[in-house]
């Protein structure tokens, strides 16, 4: 693999057993660990994603069973498990409903985009496809596991009920106008059937020579795509396929990706060919085994499977799995960043024992393991203020709240500010913090004030002086005669120029007055308090 940009970071994701910091009941998994290194290290690079455990219904669930496969639907997740239970989950984990499919293991569960329809396969053979809210639905047993089973994406639809399942036949089903059900093989004799994904008129599988397209409407088969490395079994290392677009078929597989473009055939070249050929635009190979693949705009999300060697022992270890997302390129990619996920029971895990599961309109993705489901999903503006605050960035987070201000949730920009004079005081840089008071206190008198007793009790009212208030929004008097007073205590020239430049009426002129005499009786010839005291 091309690594044109280096890994950003190591982020492990909680688990009670590795004695990682928080436990398991603390789901959200933080990426900022604030030093005081940080601040200069600018080679640093800001995590992409961030990550949280699927809890509540879902751990209940895997505390006695293990999980085995799951689908997402914008409005909920069906969860299928080794002990042959389906749950359909809310998106914060709830479980809602539980099938009973089965007593052994649910190899897979599909949906329509609806999510009113489902179909379930199982290693016994059983197949299941029902609606959830109708009484519809089909029962078949098969004398061999069916692996795989997808449900038309458009199943609702009187016109689309069709489904396929595979196992060692690819088959189709579709109902008949009197509403029975007929079958077609569409494709034997390969090995057994591991994947489907049905997008639009196309049905892409792979068995155990590669991956095949399949043009619903006219039966005709377009491409066989073989898979490279041969050695690798794949039922351990299975094919991951996803539709990119109604034309475009991304395959992983061991550590392979092609990118395939179905294309037209232009009518002078059909002859018996099919009107549709698939050319693979582009193809690379990745450093780890690939155990899921997902879209990330014009990027891939890739879940890989790594194995590490033992420092005391020349064997190999099953290590973390590790979450990349690549740049595509012709023949080669860009990594863009790349995490480890602590999750729980990794030392125990093959490759084909994660999956990777997203939902295209909000861009989660899901990571699904025996004992965990993990939730990785684009950091937003709050999290990327956090991350500079974090580091002690507080002018980049300032910046950037004041443009997101609509967007943010979690930040305000005032306190942003409040931080920000806070570090620089801190720093001693106690101009810049007095200037900036300016644009974070803007209108606030309250806090204008706070901030001038900050400054007093740190011996630095001098540094504040110049950035108060003095036009149609004043503090009160009090607060420019304590800085006068502090001026003709240590700063006779400093003193008389504030006389000069801020108007009469921001202070007791009286009070002023007599300050400055009772300085003059033990200098009376001084000639900076003469002038101070004429202006006066």
């Amino acid at each position: 693999m091309s690594r044109l940009c280096h890994v950003t970071g190591v982020f492990l994701v909680m688990a009670d057993m590795q004695g990682l910091a928080g436990s398991a009941d603390q789901e959200t998994m933080s990426h900022e660990e604030s030093t005081e290194e940080s601040e200069e290290d600018d080679s640093e690079e800001e995590p992409k994603l961030k990550y949280e455990r699927l809890s509540n219904g879902v751990s209940d669930i895997l505390q006695e069973d293990a999980a085995s496969c799951m689908t997402v639907h914008e409005k909920f997740l069906a969860l299928g498990t080794h002990n042959g239970k389906v749950y359909l989950l809310d998106i914060q984990g709830n479980m809602t409903q539980r099938f009973d499919i089965s007593t052994v293991k649910i190899n897979q569960i599909s949906l329509d985009e609806s999510g009113e329809h489902v179909g379930v396969c199982a290693e016994d053979g059983k197949v299941q496809v029902f609606g959830l809210y109708s009484r519809e639905g089909l029962h078949e047993i098969f004398d061999c596991p069916i692996k795989i089973v997808a449900v038309h994406p458009q199943f609702g639809r009187s016109a689309c009920k069709q489904f396929v399942t595979g196992g060692k036949k690819l088959i189709l089903y579709e109902r008949t106008w009197l509403n029975r059900w007929k079958t077609a093989i569409l494709h034997e004799g390969e090995g057994t059937i591991t994947n489907i994904k049905w997008r639009g008129n196309f049905i892409a599988w792979s068995n155990n020579m590669g991956v095949k397209i399949l043009d619903v409407i006219t039966r005709q088969r377009i491409t066989n795509v073989p898979r490279d490395d041969k050695s690798l079994r794949p039922d351990m290392y299975p094919c991951s396929l996803f539709w990119k677009d109604n034309l475009t078929l991304v395959i992983g597989w061991g550590k392979s990706v092609k990118i395939c473009s179905v294309k037209e055939r232009h009518a002078g070249e059909m002859r018996d060919l099919p009107n549709r050929y698939v050319e693979i635009v582009s193809q690379f190979d990745t450093e780890f085994f690939i155990s899921g693949i997902a879209p990330l705009c014009d990027q891939f999300v890739m879940l890989f499977f790594v194995k590490e060697t033992s420092d005391n022992a020349n064997k190999e270890l099953c290590a973390r799995p590790r979450l990349d997302i690549i740049q595509p390129q012709t023949d080669s990619c860009e990594e863009v960043s790349s995490d480890a996920i602590t999750v729980r029971g990794f030392q125990e895990n093959e490759c084909r024992d994660y999956r990777l599961e997203y939902s295209e309109g909000e861009s989660l993705f899901y990571i699904i393991s025996p004992r965990d489901v993990v939730v990785a999903k684009e950091r937003d503006q709050d999290d990327h203020i956090d991350w500079l605050l974090g580091r002690k960035k507080y002018e980049e987070a300032l910046m950037a709240a004041e443009i997101s201000q609509k967007n943010i949730k979690r930040h305000e920009v005032l306190d942003i500010g409040l931080a920000y004079i806070t570090h620089l005081v801190e720093k001693g840089d106690y101009d810049t913090a007095a200037r900036k008071c300016q644009k974070i206190l803007g209108k606030n008198m309250k806090l204008w004030e706070e901030e001038v007793y900050r400054f007093k009790k740190i011996g630095q009212l001098k540094a504040i002086s110049k950035y108060l208030p003095r036009g149609d929004l004043r503090l009160r008097p009090v607060i420019y005669e304590m800085i006068l007073d502090e001026f003709l205590r240590s700063d006779y020239e400093g003193f008389s120029t504030l006389i000069r430049e801020w108007p009469g009426d921001l202070y007791n002129n009286k009070t002023i007055v007599m300050a400055l005499k009772a300085h003059l009786s033990r200098d009376p010839s001084n000639r900076t308090l003469l002038k101070a005291l004429a202006e006066l």
